[in-house]
């Protein structure tokens, strides 16, 4: 029985690949580069996509691909936000597939040259098991989850070329190590960045800002 399980999950991962393969070659055709968010639920991730639309505005074409389990909440926000968005509704899956990805790049239709960022389904488990396709994986936590959370889950850390600490500007009311919480999180993975950002009161955010702009 254990062998059945592997076997199969070996094959969803592996026509995953492919169909993530064949996304990451249409976007470095296009020249657009899509950054996969991923983090836990309430870390901020759909405030941090508001300003950075809001900031981005006539520097660099957005759009965001947003994945939940019901609901068009966040969909409503970014697109008050001015910006076009997909939503994707996952059921029951805890994250996104490259096939998601995939039918919502053909909705989007993005402009060649354009920043697409896609708001995963908030987990800290499966998203990093899966490829989009996307030039980039960032890790998004805030103050308000724990010092410990790259050592409670090392596989999502050790997926990312970046981690965000956000909501920095709560600092002084919890309990919070973000020294500590870095060196957790290089310890999984040694090369990964870290930035300490506000999306609320928009501190940090020209350093992601800078981060962005070198993925092209």
């Amino acid at each position: 029985m254990n062998g059945e399980t592997l076997t199969l999950e070996q094959r969803v991962l592996a026509k995953n690949e492919d169909a993530a393969s064949r996304n990451r070659d249409w976007l470095a055709g296009q020249g657009i580069v899509a950054v996969n968010l991923m983090s836990s639920p309430g870390a901020g991730k759909t405030t941090l996509l508001e300003r950075t639309i809001g900031d981005l505005a006539g520097r660099r074409a957005v759009s965001v691909i947003e994945g939940d389990q019901e609901t068009t909440l966040d969909a409503d926000r970014i697109k008050r936000a001015g910006c076009a968005v997909v939503q994707v509704n996952t059921g029951a899956g805890c994250h996104l597939d490259a096939e998601m990805m995939h039918g919502a790049l053909r909705t989007l239709s993005p402009a060649p040259g354009s920043l697409i960022l896609v708001e995963n389904v908030g987990n800290l488990v499966c998203p990093a098991l899966f490829d989009l396709g996307e030039r980039s994986k960032v890790v998004i936590i805030s103050v308000t989850e724990g010092t410990d959370k790259p050592l409670k889950y090392p596989y999502m850390f050790a997926a990312a070329d970046l981690v965000i600490i956000n909501k920095i500007d709560l600092l002084p009311y919890v309990d919070f190590d973000v020294d500590r919480c870095a060196e957790y999180a290089r310890s999984v993975n040694p090369k990964v960045r870290v930035l300490t950002v506000s999306a609320t009161t928009g501190e940090g955010m020209a350093d992601w800002y800078d981060w962005v702009a070198e993925q092209y």
